[in-house]
This record gives structure tokens, sequence and C-alpha cells, in this order.
């Protein structure tokens, strides 16, 4: 517990590197002032290989918060190590290098700041107290030194007392010690009518050393009026070349900040069923995906609504939302099990509900696309169809499970058919646990919406067991395709070598 006083040093996260880069997506909530008591609160969610010359211990998760973090830290990893990515398709983007210059037409010249206005550049020297034991330079130090650049950078454009609101892509490049003098540049890399980016570049050096470039990181600003509210910013005017780069990959960013905001900070009751997807948000509603199946797997309220033979129908009730979980055990390999059931191009040939499957677009290796058509639950009404993201994952350590996380998108390539009522499905999927070698469970959640609940409604109520023979035929599914093709022809191949006759 910390209380601030009028010579605190500004309150600012620090950050560790792991293999790839680290990033810091720091969200502002309010300002802290003078007087308050602030409580800082945090914890390792989990421990990866090595975090760079030190190697770590391994985190276990003990209670179920923990076991629930420790299952997504992986996934949020996953999306860190991609941004870099995500960043260069997005700006060679055509459609997206077409909006950039309509954004640029549109602005009035004549009333542009000329972004060399708001450069900024600071000289610090790292004493022992900006240091830990090891000399190394406090993070927290730089982040505040960055901090005070920036904010005067942002400053000099809105002739104000601007407030940081958020802090994207903190990389830690490489250490500072003691001794150290750090370079600090800033700039204004572009305004988006209510907000500000501003660009900081941190630099070391000792002596007659070059300089070493260990810290960069972009800061949101605003500016509020007395009622608390943004108020409007002049445009920049970029210079040439560097600048225009900045500037555009200042607009790469809002959208994707955008995208992270809306599809995951946001509650699955705040954002619509289905997303637009695109190859920029793909990161984010993947991340989204395999998430909220966790979450729901992870839920410890399930009530048993039904049993038959070894296959379990439970239900569990929140917030005025229905979800069910159909689980059972299969003698097939768990590894074996993911790859068929994840295929869901196959899966009419064991679910009733699917009447065909199309594969739409191969994000990558494990995130899917595709259109399902399920029949009417009526005699006389519509099929159904959805534009389905499937999203496989393996197990990240042993005993965690096979994920495959199923929700809907929109596609502009595919809108909504006649003769077909476009469904929408929240959250679906299955995970796939290692009972022994030939022996794995499978359960399977879904989130009942308007488009999937008429289809299970009445196995809940007790009136029917379609969840029982629909279990029953994916378990003779992946017991008649257990051993893979590939698998089959090497055998084949090797008996054929001794010269053993094979079956026909």
């Amino acid at each position: 517990m910390i209380q601030l006083s009028a010579c605190s040093p500004p309150l600012t996260p620090s950050a560790s590197t792991d293999p790839g880069h680290s990033q810091i997506m720091n969200y502002g909530r309010g300002p802290g002032l003078v007087g308050q008591v602030v409580n800082i609160k945090a914890k390792v969610n989990r421990a990866f290989n090595s975090s760079m010359e030190v190697q770590l211990k391994q985190v276990v998760p003990r209670t179920h918060r923990e076991q629930v973090e420790h299952s997504l830290a992986a996934e949020r990893r996953r999306m860190r190590l991609i941004h870099h990515d995500i960043m260069e398709d997005l700006l060679s983007n055509k459609n997206f290098q077409k909006s950039i210059t309509e954004e640029a037409d549109s602005r009035v010249e004549e009333e542009a700041v000329d972004t060399e206005r708001t450069r900024v550049e600071s000289v610090e020297l790292v004493l022992p107290p900006h240091a830990n034991h090891q000399v190394n330079t406090f993070g927290g130090q730089i982040m505040a030194w960055m901090e005070n650049v920036a904010t005067i950078a942002a400053s000099r454009l809105c002739n104000a007392h601007p407030t940081l609101r958020t802090i994207d892509m903190f990389y830690f490049r490489g250490p500072s010690q003691v001794g150290d003098r750090l370079i600090l540049k800033a700039i204004v890399n572009n305004t988006f009518k209510n907000s500000m980016e501003v660009g900081v570049c941190a630099e070391a050096y000792q002596g007659e050393e070059p300089l070493r470039h260990i810290n960069s990181a972009f800061m949101t600003f605003e500016v509020v009026d007395e009622n608390g509210r943004p108020r409007p910013l002049p445009t920049i005017k970029p210079e040439p070349q560097e600048g225009k780069r900045r500037y555009q990959e200042a607009l790469a960013r809002k959208k994707i900040r955008l995208d992270r905001m809306y599809i995951i900070t946001c509650k699955q009751t705040e954002v619509p069923l289905s997303v637009p997807w695109d190859p920029s948000n793909q990161v984010y509603l993947s991340y989204n995906n395999v998430s909220a199946l966790k979450m729901l797997a992870a839920k410890n309220n399930w009530v048993l609504s039904s049993k038959k033979n070894h296959v379990s129908l439970y239900t569990v009730e929140e917030n005025q939302s229905l979800c069910f979980r159909v689980e059972s055990e299969v003698d097939v390999p768990a590894h074996r099990a993911c790859t068929l059931v994840s295929d869901l191009s196959r899966r009419q040939e064991w679910d009733q509900h699917y009447t065909s499957c199309e594969l739409l677009i191969r994000v990558d290796e494990d995130d899917v696309i595709y259109r399902v058509v399920t029949p009417s639950v009526g005699d006389k009404g519509k099929a159904q169809d959805f534009i389905l993201l499937a999203s496989r994952r393996p197990p990240c350590d042993s005993g965690d499970p096979y994920v495959i996380a199923l929700r809907s998108v929109t596609l502009p390539t595919h809108p909504p058919i006649e003769g077909f009522n476009r469904g929408e499905v929240v959250c679906a999927g299955f995970t796939i646990y290692v009972v022994s070698e030939s022996v794995s469970k499978i359960s399977y959640y879904n989130q009942a919406s308007p488009g999937v609940l008429p289809y299970i409604s009445t196995d809940i109520a007790g009136l029917s067991s379609t969840f029982y023979s629909t279990f029953c035929a994916c378990s003779l599914y992946l017991l008649e395709n257990r051993v893979s093709p590939s698998a089959h022809t090497s055998d084949t191949s090797s008996q054929s070598a001794v010269g053993l006759k094979t079956p026909l």
C-alpha cells in the first residue's frame, strides 16, 4: 500500500522480458492524486521457459481462479508474440492504405500543426537510487522518465495539461545500469479527434560507447475540460518519410487497440454475438474464442441434469444465460480425438444437427472459419446456417486439455442467404483430457443462444435423449477412425517390406 505525496515519482509498472519482446498493454482508468492511498496487487499467473538469462521455477496454480488464469496465460503470450505480424499485415493491406489516404485528404492543411514542434529530447543520469542491488535501472523509473518527455511533447501540441490514458507496446530491448546516461526522445505521431499518440524512445550510453536502444513505447493522451470530457485536438502535419511512417503506424495501432478493447476487454453481454472477422483482428478473436471456452469449462457449479450409460448432461444458469455440458469417455487417444473432432467438415458423419459444413478460410494451422448448415427445428421452418471460427489448441502443460473453441463471426463475403436463418453461437466447443494412453475424456460445452437452444431444450427438460445418441455416434466415429490413414499406410508398407500379407 502506497500513499502519494507531492514528491512521489509517477507510479508506473515494470515489465520483464520473455523470449520474444515483452509488451505492456496498460490502460489508465484514472489519475492518482496527492494524498490518495493506492493499493497495488500483483501475482505471477504463469512462468514460461525462461526470462532473459534467469531460469524460472514452474508456477503451480492452486486455487480455482489461479488455474483459470494459468490456462489463459499461454493464449495471451501467443497474442503478444504475433503482434508485430499483425502490424505488418495491416500496413500492407490495400484497403487500409486507401482509408489512410482518404483520412489524410479530409484533414484541413491550414490548421495542421507540424509534428516537429512537438519533438522533445531529454537526458537523464542513472544514479544508485534509480537502480536495484544489481545496479540495473528500475523499469518503473525508465517508464517515469519516458512518461515525462511524452507529456511535454503532448502539451506542446495542445498547449494544456494532457492526461495519460494508455501505454502500448512497451518494449524492454536491453538493460541499463548505474552510470548510464539515457537519451529520451518523444514526438506526437498522430491525433485522433479527442486523443493523440506520442511515440517515445530511450537510448543509453556510457562514456564514448555508441548509443544502445533500450526501450520504446507508445502513449495515448487526452486533454479534458472542466467537466472531465475529452477536448478536440488539432490535426498534425507529419514530415515526409519517417513522419509519414509514424503517422500510418499510429493509425494501425489505433485500430488494433480498438479491436483489442472491443473483443477482449468487453464482457460477452456487451458485444454482439458475431464480430466481423478480418486478418488484423484474428488474434484477438481467437483469444476471445479460446478464453471464453476455458472460462466456461472452469465453472464449478455445474448441475447434473441427465445421465445415460456413462454419457452425462450438465447445466448451469448464470445471469439469465443457460449453458450445458455433455461428457463421456472414449477408447481413443486424446491427440487423435482432437484431430478428428476439430475437423468440422466431417462432423455431419456423426452429428445429426449438421447438414453440411463448408471450409471458408484456413487462417492458419490452428484457426479455421466454416459455414455450417443445420436442419430446421420444426417441420416447416427454415434451415439455419452459422459462420463459425474454430480455434484448436494443444495442451500447454501435462494435465491441460486439448481445446477446440467455436464462436460466430461475420464475413462480408458471406452475408445471410435467402432461405436460411442466420444463427449465432456465443461460445461452444470441446475439451479433451488424457485419461490414459488410449482413453480420453471428451466434454462438449455450449452457451445456449436463441439459435442453438431449440436443439437441446427437450433434452434439458428430460423429454428426450438426443445428446446421448449424438455422443454415441461421435464415439463410434472416433473408434472407426482411431488409427490415422498415414499410420495405417506406414504399417502396411512395413508389413509388405518383410513379406507379410496385408488385409484387403
